[in-house]
């Protein structure tokens, strides 16, 4: 299923970290704190048990949000909705 993170997260260490656990489960950073990706149930069950472990629940805010295919599709992007420089090749796959 198509998956969003997005995050803001206080420490570096922390954050540093959560963009590597989101790299290593399969999803793309399409801005700096926002990443997309399909991956499966599993696999997003994983990913949050990770980040609970790494963040600071009492300040740091985490958001992941499934959507299915007809809905992304459905989605308006305006101006720079993805940072060029780091939407990759399977980002803009599941643009089409």
């Amino acid at each position: 299923m198509l998956t969003w993170v997005m995050y803001d997260i206080v420490k570096d260490k922390a954050r540093n970290k959560v963009a590597k656990a989101c790299q290593k489960a399969g999803i793309y950073r399409v801005q700096y704190s926002v990443w997309l990706g399909d991956i499966n149930k599993t696999k997003v069950k994983e990913l949050r048990t990770i980040i609970e472990d790494l963040i600071d629940l009492s300040v740091d805010r985490v958001y992941i949000f499934p959507m299915c295919r007809e809905d992304f599709h459905s989605c308006v992007l305006l101006g720079q909705a993805f940072d060029p420089k780091l939407v990759t090749d399977e980002v803009k796959a599941l643009l089409l």
